[in-house]
């Protein structure tokens, strides 16, 4: 059992995952970020939140960050007599913004910093927890590392990860709708086969990303033209879909975030981002539903953890 007394602090940001052709590979971290501090106490568990999540979210033991704290210690033998949990969130939930990878990430890293020093994980130890909890690496991953992540799964299964650092002129900003859509609804609305020719063509499309994205943005439209699942999402958001087109024919290199349903574009100098910004705030007023539109810089570090023992 963990003795009571150490706070815990941790940073998480934003990510935005798939970037059109990257699907389930490519992950950018945004500068939007969740603040969480875990308190070990005497007993008891218990939740504060304000922002996302505040109204609607557990504030006892069944709160995600507590119960994968609590299952993550249990991995190395370990457990808390209590804690207590100060969350700030600002990743909106189920908009394709990475919050759920971001909560996992913030669970594995409280518990791992309240481990005995020599118990604690490796990078890629904690790539590995996070992405078995998400089921998948391209959030979890920039999550940790900042910057653009690339990365798969090997022949073991064993999960793998690339930081790319990203060109310093490209400036995204998302257009988040007042509508949450969950991943299961989106991933649900996907083919089980695709042709040989998508599948060539999105794999050219993602290397040219890669590319587009570090050294040469000027081909940023092309490079962010997707085959593979973006289009198939579109009945459960057509008024995404429908912004992520008009701003593409509109020579805006513009993109599904995530699953969705926010849709990110990714402008090539801040002055770029601020007409982009006018831009759908433009094409939104006519929507049924509230979006928030935000410039949001990418976060060229990931995840950061204090301790005070």
């Amino acid at each position: 059992m963990l003795e009571p007394g150490t706070t815990v602090r941790v940073r998480v940001p934003a990510t935005s995952a798939n970037l059109g052709p990257g699907f389930d590979t490519m992950g950018l971290a945004l500068s939007l970020f969740d603040d969480v501090e875990a308190r070990t106490v005497e007993k008891g568990f218990r939740a504060e939140i304000t922002g996302e999540g505040a109204n609607t979210l557990p504030t006892d033991g069944r709160h995600l960050v507590i119960s994968q704290v609590r299952t993550h210690l249990a991995r190395f033998g370990w457990d808390v007599p209590g804690l207590t949990l100060t969350a700030h969130n600002r990743i909106p939930h189920s908009r394709g913004l990475g919050s759920s990878a971001a909560a996992y990430v913030t669970a594995v890293l409280i518990a791992n910093a309240l481990l005995p020093a020599e118990e604690q994980a490796s990078a890629d130890e904690l790539l590995q927890y996070t992405a078995s909890l998400e089921g998948h690496p391209d959030n979890v991953a920039p999550a940790l590392t900042g910057g653009l992540a690339v990365s798969w799964a090997d022949d073991a299964d064993h999960y793998r990860t690339v930081r790319i650092a990203p060109h310093a002129s490209i400036t995204p900003v998302v257009a988040i709708p007042e509508l949450p859509l969950s991943t299961e609804t989106a991933r649900g609305l996907l083919p089980q086969q695709v042709n040989h020719s998508q599948a060539a063509a999105n794999a050219g499309r993602a290397a040219l990303l890669t590319h587009a994205l570090s050294q040469d943005p000027s081909v940023l439209l092309p490079a962010t033209r997707d085959l593979l699942h973006q289009d198939f999402r579109e009945p459960a958001m057509p008024e995404s879909l429908a912004l992520m087109n008009a701003l593409r024919a509109e020579g805006t290199a513009a993109v599904v975030s995530g699953a969705g349903p926010t849709v990110m574009a990714l402008a090539v100098s801040p002055i770029e981002a601020t007409s982009v910004r006018d831009t759908i705030s433009a094409h939104i007023q006519s929507s049924t539903q509230r979006w928030t539109v935000e410039i949001l810089p990418v976060a060229t570090e990931g995840a950061k953890v204090e301790v005070f023992r």
